[in-house]
């Protein structure tokens, strides 16, 4: 008999945790469609709010496991799906559910790691656990970035407008444009596309990065984070995307459709690196008593082009010298606590 409750009190209590699952999810899904949804509104405030709007579900997969995303996020584009066409329901699968989803099955993700360092005979230490490297997670999200803007232009139906909608405000800008010749204004509206294309897939790399670090935080102080809190300064990209860069700075002079994808690809790499540029920031200013101006003002101004680039030439040399190795190499092991 005493087996028998045992059972069913497991029985109940599984299936109370799958019901907290499948509301938490359903809760997250409609928050992050509402905060999708919000640009219709018109309001500028809903920039903001479409911008967080993979936040609530990430927040439940790092919370209550991949699968209650995964349930919002079925939820979430299903009814995008039925109440304004497949292609809101396309775009909210691609921009929000599915990176939401992925990025926070890989946060978790870890496979047991046995050390064998055993003196004296005595027992192996019991298993740890390696946890998926931040650097990859990193290197998805720019794999996200390049996916949607990818997306956007091959299927993409706004490009010709926007293109329209540029030379009109050029011209209207700059009346001196007037007297030039087509040819001209269309290299100019060409390179403001290439701009916008790229600026857009750094956008994405930068905003999904942003709402994962907060979504671990608010999963990491509600004490519902099922992995310790990771050294986020030492993300470091595999080697390989150095050579991913490099290949896709080579086909940007290309033109047409691969030229414009390789662009694509160019822009997501080189903002996953000035990311490692910060990263290299947080851990060169350990130790410096104005760390908290310094870090202030890099964040403020990562706004302006040449900060930008002053932080990827950083991410570049730290990916190819180990400016973070070499430092805290060079720096005291940490005195131990009493």
């Amino acid at each position: 008999m005493v087996g028998v409750e045992k059972t069913s009190n497991r029985s109940k209590g599984a299936g109370q945790l799958m019901i907290a699952i499948i509301l938490i999810g359903l809760a997250a899904g409609c928050a992050s469609a509402l905060m999708f949804a919000s640009t219709m509104s018109g309001v500028p405030v809903s920039l903001l709010l479409s911008i967080m709007a993979p936040l609530p579900l990430m927040v439940a997969a790092l919370g209550w496991g991949p699968l209650s995303a995964t349930i919002g996020g079925i939820v979430a584009a299903s009814g995008f799906g039925i109440f304004f066409g497949l292609r809101y329901c396309i775009a909210f699968a691609i921009a929000v559910a599915l990176p939401a989803w992925w990025l926070g099955h890989l946060a978790l993700l870890g496979r047991p790691v046995t050390n064998t360092a055993a003196g004296n005979g005595s027992a192996p230490a019991a298993p740890q656990l390696e946890w998926y490297p931040l650097g990859r997670i990193l290197l998805w999200i720019a794999g996200f970035a390049i996916l949607a803007a990818a997306l956007s232009l091959v299927f993409g139906k706004g490009a010709d407008a926007t293109a329209e909608a540029l030379r009109s405000a050029l011209l209207q800008a700059l009346p001196s444009l007037e007297g030039r010749s087509t040819g001209e204004i269309e290299q100019l509206v060409h390179a403001m596309m290439t701009i916008l294309r790229g600026l857009s897939a750094m956008f994405v790399v930068a905003t999904l990065s942003l709402n994962l670090w907060l979504a671990a935080k608010i999963a990491a102080i509600s004490g519902l984070l099922h992995r310790p809190w990771p050294d986020v300064t030492s993300t470091a990209l595999p080697p390989m995307t150095m050579v991913a860069l490099s290949v896709a700075l080579a086909f940007c002079f290309l033109g047409g459709t691969p030229g414009n994808l390789a662009q694509i690809v160019a822009a997501a790499l080189m903002m996953a690196y000035v990311l490692m540029g910060l990263a290299v920031l947080h851990t060169v200013t350990r130790s410096s008593q104005s760390r908290v101006v310094w870090l202030t003002c890099a964040y403020g101004m990562l706004l302006l082009l040449p900060w930008l680039i002053l932080m990827l030439a950083l991410g570049l040399a730290d990916a190819a010298f180990g400016i973070r190795q070499r430092f805290l190499r060079g720096k005291p092991p940490p005195l131990p606590v009493a």
